[in-house]
């Protein structure tokens, strides 16, 4: 399952570079070993909104009845410009996490970037060329909205309604958070 959500998240990376922008951050939720779908972080504004809209991934997983692993990826230099971090770690890089109640395990994909080509307007559209993946870091040190996604996404939402998950994932989508759901998990 694992090469398969970086083979997906990878191949999602190099589309959106070669069209010019950088994939927003991504959860993938499990149950007991199976995917509930993928979701996107919604349009951001800088700062507050930024950590805030990234942490809030999390309510996908909580309200998932019991999602027990969580995957998120993001890239390094676009959450620490969104959030006004530091650049921690290799930028530009994809970065993963596999998280359970247990412990995270960090997952960093460096890559450089090859100018595709430029639009009128200062865009640029890039290829990423893969570098060699560090040894993955358990327990590696995560910037904050991705440290609160993790730990939230193991926290209980308590809502009062017969359908929980699909109520989330109603306000998500109404919200702006992009959510695809695979098949068993579709409502």
């Amino acid at each position: 399952m694992w090469d398969a959500l970086v083979d997906v998240v990878k191949s999602a990376y190099t589309a959106g570079l070669g069209e010019g922008t950088v994939p927003r951050p991504v959860i993938m939720p499990l149950v007991h070993g199976e995917l509930v779908g993928l979701i996107w972080v919604r349009p951001l504004k800088a700062d507050e909104d930024a950590l805030t809209g990234i942490a809030e991934l999390a309510n996908i997983a909580a309200a998932a009845a019991g999602a027990d692993e969580v995957v998120l990826a993001w890239e390094t230099h676009d959450v620490a410009t969104a959030c006004n971090l530091p650049v921690v770690g290799p930028a530009p890089c994809l970065n993963m996490v596999t998280a359970t109640r247990d412990g995270h395990v960090l997952h960093q994909f460096p890559y450089t970037e090859q100018l595709l080509a430029r639009s009128p307007e200062g865009w640029a559209s890039v290829a990423p060329d893969w570098r060699p993946a560090p040894a993955p870091q358990p327990g590696g040190e995560l910037v904050p909205p991705i440290q609160a996604a993790v730990n939230f996404a193991f926290t209980p939402i308590e809502l009062n309604h017969p359908d929980p998950f699909g109520v989330t994932v109603v306000l998500m989508e109404e919200d702006g958070y992009r959510v695809r759901l695979t098949q068993a998990f579709a409502r």
